[in-house]
């Protein structure tokens, strides 16, 4: 009896002893942290500096998903025996040049996808990897500066598919008015005098014409975390139908080193690709189809994967 007294007095002093050294540890780490988080606030208050210097700055980011699966016997679903993967990526560039009465931002937008499914019980299916996302779009943009927020610009964007239909359609803004940066990260474009070159060979329904271009750019980076947001927009003054306006958003999360988790997503207003799929490309056609007689479809876009910047 006494020893086992003994032995549950020594477990408990030594459990005690534990909890106390645990309590301690815990003491020390709270100054600890507090002291990382100041020296953060310090790295990224001379990041911020650094940033602001004259030069040119380089970078992209961007997102690679895919995956693949197979079926077999699957009765559950629709077709039991198949074979399906997707794959998709996702790049953001740029190179911006920043001086002391002037500067140049270029940016490179890029989102490819592809898909497929294989009915193994289907031989006449098509088995191959399709097209399913294709985005392409690049601009610069000049401005001289009036003031250390507003500045006289012109701008060039172009927008259009590479894994088909190359230019086609593809669309061109040249404009000319005022840039203004109401904080380093954010650069608003605002051009009352910008002409829409549209290129198809579908010129009953495309067509280029004058308007107004704004553009609102959002990249920040915050740690391990990366942003994007680019919202594009087309007011043409000939027509409502003739307007158009993109919204890309792009995050990424550094887990190590370059590499990380990434998610993109893309809205999209454009009634001429509307008209232009229910006339040409709709699995049912509508070759009487208007303008007018037509709902203007949202048209959207995610990507969920790995990230990679550099």
């Amino acid at each position: 009896m006494k020893k086992l007294l003994m032995a549950s007095l020594a477990i408990f002093v030594v459990s005690f002893a534990t909890a106390q050294t645990a309590e301690e540890i815990k003491a020390e780490m709270g100054p600890k942290k507090d002291s990382i988080a100041a020296i953060q606030k310090r790295v990224d208050a001379l990041q911020a500096k650094l940033d602001a210097l004259p030069g040119w700055k380089l970078g992209a980011f961007g997102t690679i998903g895919g995956s693949i699966s197979e079926f077999n016997n699957w009765f559950a679903q629709g077709i039991p025996n198949n074979s399906s993967g997707n794959i998709g990526f996702t790049v953001n560039a740029f190179a911006n040049l920043q001086q002391e009465k002037f500067f140049w931002r270029n940016a490179a937008n890029v989102n490819l996808a592809w898909v497929k499914l294989d009915d193994k019980d289907d031989p006449t299916d098509d088995d191959s990897f399709r097209q399913a996302t294709d985005v392409f779009n690049i601009s610069s943009l000049y401005g001289r500066k009036l003031s250390e927020k507003f500045a006289v610009s012109a701008l060039m964007e172009y927008r259009t598919t590479i894994l088909s239909n190359i230019n086609d359609p593809g669309y061109l803004d040249l404009g000319v008015g005022a840039t203004w940066t109401p904080i380093p990260d954010l650069i608003v474009v605002m051009h009352p005098l910008n002409y829409n070159f549209v290129f198809s060979s579908e010129d009953t329904i495309f067509e280029s014409s004058m308007g107004a271009k704004i553009v609102a750019d959002y990249t920040k980076q915050i740690g391990a975390i990366s942003f994007k947001s680019n919202l594009s927009l087309f007011q043409s003054y000939k027509s409502a139908d003739l307007s158009n306006w993109t919204w890309t958003n792009s995050f990424s999360y550094t887990l190590w080193k370059m590499i990380g988790v990434g998610f993109d997503f893309g809205l999209r207003n454009n009634k001429q690709e509307t008209l232009n799929y229910i006339v040409n490309n709709a699995p049912t056609p509508d070759p009487g189809a208007t303008f007018d007689s037509i709902d203007n479809e949202l048209q959207t876009y995610w990507t969920l994967g790995l990230s990679y910047k550099f």
